[in-house]
């Protein structure tokens, strides 16, 4: 069993793996979102659907989409095209641990804001590769790439996330064990995934 296989396995929230559903940047995310009350929502990379579910909990009209059908309500749709979807079709967009996936995570958010109403909200998670810890593994060989899955296309830190979100508000957590406190300074240094609010 190689180094990062054990490190897999530890109860360490580091923002992915077999704690996806419940990372405390996850919560962070979700705890963002304002009651629906009958607005509209776009959940982009539904997989199962947990997040669509919670969306239609907290009141909105929620459309799903993703690259294949895991979730009854999904629809397919490749987030590297242009999106199916009227301007300003949605008052909130959810879209975790995604982008990093993306060919193109600057095309897709420009459309994301093309469809998102005005004064609605753009919620996005991706992993921060960059910060202290993912350093330290670096000293051993252990690049983000290696870290991630294979899928990953892009390895984000605090400079791309500022470069292709200016105007968002930015959160994190630390430490990634026990009492995980959501922050917004150091998060470029500390928090292993960026949690990005964006209003229109």
């Amino acid at each position: 069993m190689s180094m990062l296989d054990i490190l897999k396995t530890l109860p360490i929230d580091l923002g992915q793996g077999g704690l996806r559903k419940t990372t405390k940047g996850k919560l962070i995310a979700l705890s963002l979102i304002k009651k629906g009350n009958g607005k509209t929502a776009l959940d982009a990379g539904c997989r199962e659907g947990t997040q669509s579910e919670l969306l239609k909990k907290k009141g909105y009209k929620v459309t799903s989409i993703d690259i294949e059908k895991n979730y009854r309500d999904c629809m397919i749709v490749d987030l590297n095209k242009k999106l199916p979807f009227k301007k300003e079709s949605f008052s909130l967009i959810w879209c975790s641990e995604v982008i990093e996936h993306l060919k193109n995570p600057y095309f897709t958010i420009n459309e994301f804001r093309r469809v998102l109403k005005k004064e609605g909200e753009l919620i996005i998670t991706t992993p921060n590769s960059y910060c202290m810890v993912f350093q330290f593994m670096y000293l051993f060989g252990l690049t983000p790439k290696k870290m991630q899955r294979n899928d990953h296309k892009h390895f984000f830190n605090k400079k791309h996330i500022k470069k292709i979100f200016p105007k968002a508000k930015i959160y994190g957590f630390f430490p990634y064990f026990l009492i995980k406190m959501k922050i917004s300074r150091a998060i470029g240094l500390l928090s292993p995934t960026f949690v990005i609010c964006e209003k229109r």
